[in-house]
C-alpha cells in the first residue's frame, strides 16, 4: 500500500466514494464480511485496511487502485465511472429504526421505576436517559433497542412522537405527570403507575439501560445536556433533523461504549 497516504486519507476517500454510490456502512460491512463498526473505524482512519479489503472496495465502489492510492487523486475523477463499475445490485439498510411501542413504554417505565424518586430527574434528564440507552445499545450491538427515532432540538435529543406516547400512557393509567419546581426552575416530572414488564428485555438490553441509569441519573439537567451536546450523533446533525444511529460509530473516547479493534480482523 502506498506509504505516502495516511490511514485517515484513505478512510476519507472511502467514505466519499461510499456516499457517492449512496451506500451505507452496513452495505460495505456485508460486502467485506466485517462488522459495521469496523467500516466506521476505517473511514475515521483508526483501522488499517488490508490489501484484500482494498481490492474488494475497488470493485464495489468502482475505483482504480493505482489512481486511488495516488497522492494527487481526486474523487471527481470517479464520477463518470463509479456508477458503471459494478453490476446493479439492491442495497438495503438492515437496521432501519422502527419503533417498538410496547418495548419503548416498558423502557420508559423501567427508567422511571429506578429514577422517578430522584429530585433531579425531570423531563430533560429523562429524555437523555432514553437517548443514551438507545444509542449506547446500538453502538455496542448494532441493533436497535426501542427503534425510537430522536430529533435534534435546542435542549437536546428528543424521541419523536413522545407527547403522543406519554398522553396515551396517562390515559391508560400507566403514568402520572406532575408540575414541580427544582432549584427555582419549573420542572415536569413523571411517576410510573405500573411496573415495567422485564420480559421485553434481553439481558444485554437491561444491562445497557442499567449502565446508563447508574452513570447519568444523578447528573443535573444542565450537565447531562452539555454532555449529550458533545456526543457525535448530536454534533453531526442539523437542528431539527432526525439523528442517524450510524453516527454512534463515530463517537469520541469520552462517549463511546465499545472497544474498537484497530487491527484488521483475521480472515
Amino acid at each position: 500500500m502506498n506509504s505516502r497516504l495516511s490511514s485517515k486519507q484513505i478512510g476519507e476517500r472511502i467514505m466519499e466514494l461510499r456516499k457517492l454510490k449512496s451506500l451505507s456502512q452496513k452495505d460495505l460491512s456485508k460486502f467485506l464480511s466485517i462488522p459495521r463498526s469496523s467500516v466506521a473505524q476505517i473511514e475515521l482512519g483508526n483501522r488499517n485496511i488490508t490489501v484484500i479489503e482494498l481490492i474488494k472496495l475497488s470493485e464495489i465502489l468502482g475505483f482504480s487502485i493505482d489512481k486511488f492510492l495516488a497522492k494527487e487523486y481526486k474523487i471527481v475523477e470517479e464520477l463518470d465511472t463509479v456508477s458503471e463499475a459494478v453490476p446493479e445490485r439492491q442495497y438495503t439498510r438492515i437496521s432501519v429504526p422502527k419503533l417498538n411501542l410496547t418495548k419503548f413504554i416498558n423502557v420508559f417505565l423501567y427508567i422511571l421505576e429506578r429514577c422517578a424518586g430522584k429530585p433531579n430527574v425531570g423531563e430533560t434528564v429523562l429524555y437523555k436517559l432514553l437517548y443514551f440507552s438507545d444509542y449506547n445499545y446500538y453502538e455496542k450491538y448494532e441493533e436497535h433497542l426501542t427503534g425510537s427515532q430522536y430529533r435534534k432540538l435546542p435542549y437536546g435529543p428528543v424521541p419523536q412522537q413522545l407527547d403522543v406516547v406519554i398522553s396515551r400512557m396517562i390515559e391508560n393509567g400507566q403514568l402520572q405527570r406532575l408540575k414541580a419546581e427544582y432549584h427555582g426552575y419549573p420542572q415536569t416530572r413523571y411517576i410510573p403507575m405500573e411496573k415495567s414488564d422485564l420480559t421485553w428485555f434481553s439481558a444485554a438490553e437491561k444491562e445497557i439501560i442499567d449502565q446508563v441509569i447508574e452513570r447519568f441519573s444523578d447528573w443535573s439537567a444542565a450537565a447531562l445536556s452539555e454532555y449529550s451536546h458533545e456526543d457525535m450523533p448530536w454534533k453531526a446533525t442539523e437542528e431539527g433533523e432526525v439523528i442517524d444511529y450510524e453516527l454512534a460509530f463515530y463517537r469520541e473516547s469520552t462517549h463511546t461504549v465499545r472497544t474498537y479493534n484497530t487491527e484488521p480482523e483475521e480472515p
